[in-house]
């Protein structure tokens, strides 16, 4: 081969003619190698230290970064922002389907979102409504309107509207499309709110422990706050709108009811509620579940057991 650029054949009578093509090749990765690591530490300003305890020659430079572009910061996706809030206990396998499942539905809806798990850490009976309360004073100014979400309900329906329900409180597993409640004022499974029409309601009552009776409770603060319940309209898919996971032989409900509680769980609260759930947060971690991400709340709610004495079991 002849070279007819003297710049070249200058830089190829420098080389030592015993190299062969491997070795060439394998010193030129190590010096793409060593010009790589040069431009890492002279633009994180580790090169402007002589050593430790001598002053900075010059401020460092700070290297580019680029986030990341987030599909939901396409203008396509609308401005409001949904907390999705789960209330949980000892029911991974159904959260393991649950986080990444919601996660996809919601992304194929555009719908901007952030799941949160409330996990209930105390030693007290389950309280879904206290959870709930929980999730929405601590899910931050960065959502405004929420999703009371049970954590083994799983919409099949890409019709299913979660958009932001400004007209009204929207009840996505409304009595015609649940695989097991029918009567017509149900409002559990799924249902959103805006954050204002929530508070308007002062939350859920704090005074549903064990399973059930806190949303039918909730449906009479809804009416007592003169709101409009709005619920799905032409769905076509019936009770196979959405997959149930719960199996009620291996996971057993806790429905007892004790002392004063089968009287009181008829009743409407007009005190309590968000105004007056008691909790400590053990912890806040964010995670991700097969991708999708979340954040689990640790919560370890308190009972006054002169008002509520069947928070707890004898």
């Amino acid at each position: 081969m002849r070279m007819k650029n003297p710049r070249l054949l200058q830089a190829w009578s420098l080389l030592p003619r015993k190299y062969s093509v491997f070795q060439l090749f394998f010193a030129c990765l190590f010096l793409a190698f060593l010009s790589l690591l040069w431009l890492q530490l002279s633009c994180s300003g580790d090169m402007s230290q002589a050593g430790q305890g001598q002053e900075l020659v010059s401020p460092p430079k700070s290297c580019p970064f680029e986030p990341p572009v987030s599909v939901e910061e396409e203008p396509s996706w609308g401005p409001h922002r949904l907390a999705v809030l789960v209330p949980f206990r000892e029911r991974f396998e159904e959260l393991l389907v649950f986080v990444p499942h919601m996660h996809h539905f919601l992304n194929k809806k555009k719908i901007r979102h952030h799941i949160f798990v409330l996990n209930q850490v105390d030693h007290f009976r389950f309280n879904r409504a206290s959870l709930i309360n929980v999730g929405f004073l601590e899910s931050g100014n960065s959502t405004d309107y929420i999703a009371m979400h049970d954590v083994d309900l799983l919409p099949l329906n890409e019709e299913l509207d979660y958009s932001f329900p400004e007209a009204g409180p929207f009840h996505v597993a409304s009595p015609e499309l649940h695989p097991l409640y029918h009567y017509k004022t149900y409002v559990g499974g799924i249902l959103l709110l805006t954050k204002q029409h929530y508070q308007l309601c002062n939350g859920m009552s704090n005074r549903f422990w064990g399973w059930g009776r806190e949303d039918d409770e909730f449906y009479r603060r809804i009416k007592g706050a003169g709101l409009q319940l709005f619920r799905p309209s032409g769905i076509k898919t019936g009770y196979k709108t959405f997959r149930h996971l719960h199996d009620p032989a291996w996971r057993k409900r806790d429905q007892k009811r004790i002392a004063a509680q089968k009287q009181e769980q008829f009743k409407l609260d007009r005190e309590g509620g968000l105004n007056s759930v008691r909790y400590h947060l053990d912890s806040r971690t964010l995670l991700s579940v097969a991708g999708a991400p979340c954040t689990i709340l640790n919560i370890a709610l308190d009972c006054d057991a002169a008002d509520t004495p069947w928070c707890a079991f004898d």
